[in-house]
């Protein structure tokens, strides 16, 4: 395929905020780059399986890579969210007895803080779970879906809250 210009991808993986900066101002001048938080990432976006290891072969350098970066984790303490649901068939947020209409956008982030109370979820993986793409912008349409969902779930008078995690991203508490 000659005289066929080929664009440059480069997928760079940091799991700090401070060193996704960083990257991103080593990797100014390319024409193209993607930045995730760890290598599962990277082939999740690449569309590569992950398959468990079921050998007892020592692990590859990308097993260790992706060992060594930190990973959302779950928060062992964190409270049932009884009576909170998302039914998706219609589409609402249900607090014991009441219930309110969400969009989209609200129904897919809300699932996946349900579905994990009290894991944090990072921005870039709700980016890629909710609205398909790894969004490296400022994050106004994240933050837009989170000010509508809280107040949705003010208005049912719902104990559990979505909390932010600095610089990191968001998980579902109870107050």
């Amino acid at each position: 395929m000659r005289g066929i210009p080929t664009a440059s991808l480069v997928i760079g993986i940091a799991s700090s905020p401070d060193e996704r900066r960083q990257l991103a101002q080593l990797l100014a001048g390319n024409a193209a780059f993607l930045i995730v938080s760890s290598v599962s990432q990277a082939r999740e976006f690449l569309g590569v399986p992950q398959t468990p290891r079921t050998t007892a072969s020592p692990p590859t350098e990308a097993a260790v890579t992706e060992t060594a970066i930190a990973e959302p984790v779950e928060d062992v303490d964190a409270p049932p969210h009884s009576g909170l649901s998302v039914d998706s068939d219609r589409r609402v947020l249900r607090w014991r007895d009441r219930e309110i209409e969400l969009t989209p956008l609200e129904h897919d982030f809300l699932r996946c803080l349900v579905g994990t109370p009290g894991q944090v979820w990072t921005y870039e993986r709700l980016h890629l779970k909710v609205w398909g793409n790894m969004h490296l912008g400022r994050g106004s349409d994240m933050h837009s879906v989170v000010r509508r969902v809280r107040r949705k779930l003010a208005w049912l008078n719902a104990t559990t809250t979505i909390h932010a995690v600095r610089g990191v991203g968001f998980r579902l508490a109870t107050s």
